[in-house]
């Protein structure tokens, strides 16, 4: 079965015909905001934790888990992809898309059960994500140990 033959170039051209051009200053301005807002949040989380008399740790452990657990809570009642839709890379920030990308595909193949639905599907996005970067942090951790044992 032959298909319709396009050049690269013509391609391109279709492409750029069919997609709107991004408002990138917009774009950017939203990430930004969005972004920070995510960020003073659990910095407020912090704050509000050491005037309460915890430790820093415990402090700090406690605005994780917060936005860990409002990012996972907004993405459930269907919420975060529109913020996300507003903020773009905004809401990647590192915490509550990490938890976005588990939660999104448990919620989406819930149907199908707890073991083959949410078990098996829960880490497609993040999955990737955990593999690499824990391999790169290893080799990251030889080279380091490499360096600073042999003098």
């Amino acid at each position: 079965m032959s298909g319709i033959k396009i050049s690269p170039m013509e391609y391109e051209k279709m492409t750029r015909q069919a997609v709107p051009p991004s408002p990138l200053l917009k774009d950017c301005a939203f990430a930004f905001v969005t972004g920070g807002g995510i960020c003073c949040l659990g910095q407020l989380v912090t704050d509000t934790m050491l005037r309460l008399g915890f430790s820093v740790d415990t402090s700090k452990t406690s605005a994780s888990i917060s936005l860990i657990a409002l990012a996972a809570l907004l993405t459930a009642l269907g919420l975060f992809a529109k913020i996300a839709k507003f903020a773009g890379a905004g809401t990647l920030v590192p915490i509550t898309g990490f938890s976005n990308a588990i939660v999104s595909p448990a919620i989406e193949f819930k149907s199908e059960g707890q073991i083959f639905g949410i078990g098996a599907n829960m880490f497609k996005i993040a999955g990737p994500v955990l593999v690499f970067g824990i391999s790169s942090s290893v080799i990251y951790g030889i080279i380091y140990w490499m360096f600073t044992t042999v003098k």
